[in-house]
């Protein structure tokens, strides 16, 4: 039996752009995938940053100082280790996924936390310019291009990133746009009949000498041209 695949959908709203200076998290959102179809499992968690969240991330997330204040920090357990746990050993999809690896590195490095390497992601940027060259790759254009409704992303949320970014991934695997193909069972199948070899003899009649006069009786009214006429 082939073993399930498990990936997960990830996305990071913070205070800026800047991972390696002093921006920190301030949303995590992650969407469990078996055999990259979403199992309806979810983490999101608020983190309080320490610092102050920049007027473009408020226009962008709608997402206030006020709103952290009672938030814990990213050290803490209830957000640290819960999404390490939600992780698990499994791949992290992500859209841009450089941004957002850097952001979380940086964040388990200020509690002495493995960073996560960059083999274990996948990035679904990285995908969409390689089959589609030349075209906008932004997560609301890919939305647009698979006709994934993305009405309720009237600010950027970490948790409704990666849903949409679940079924983005899915697409560009092919996803609802693949069909199944059962073209090779057919050729199985008519190859199998074309084959077949004749019987060796014809199979006796059925039936005892009663049915059978009967049975002549009853094609003897249907008229000459009857086809049962031509194998009576």
């Amino acid at each position: 039996m082939t073993e399930d695949i498990r990936e997960i959908a990830f996305d990071t709203e913070t205070t800026g752009l800047e991972w390696d200076k002093d921006d920190r998290i301030i949303e995590v959102g992650a969407v469990e995938l078996i055999n990259h179809v979403p199992t309806g499992k979810t983490f999101q968690a608020y983190v309080n940053p320490g610092r102050r969240v920049s007027e473009a991330t408020i226009r962008i997330t709608g997402i206030t100082d006020k709103d952290l204040r009672d938030k814990p920090g990213f050290e803490d357990s209830s957000i640290v280790d819960a999404l390490l746990a939600f992780f698990g050993d499994a791949p992290i999809v992500a859209h841009n996924a450089g941004f957002d690896r850097g952001f979380l590195n940086m964040e388990l490095a200020r509690c002495n936390r493995t960073p996560i390497p960059e083999e274990r992601w996948i990035d679904t940027v990285m995908m969409a310019r390689k089959r589609y060259p030349g075209a906008p790759a932004s997560l609301d254009a890919l939305c647009r291009r698979f006709e994934i409704n993305s009405d309720a992303r009237t600010f950027h949320g970490a948790l409704l990133d990666s849903q949409l970014l679940s079924e983005v991934y899915l697409e560009l695997l092919g996803g609802r746009a693949r069909a199944f193909d059962f073209g090779d069972e057919k050729k199985k199948i008519e190859t199998q009949q074309g084959h077949a070899e004749p019987r060796p003899k014809p199979l006796a009649r059925l039936g005892d000498g009663a049915e059978k006069a009967a049975h002549t009786e009853f094609v003897g009214t249907l008229g000459d041209d009857a086809i049962w006429k031509r194998y009576d």
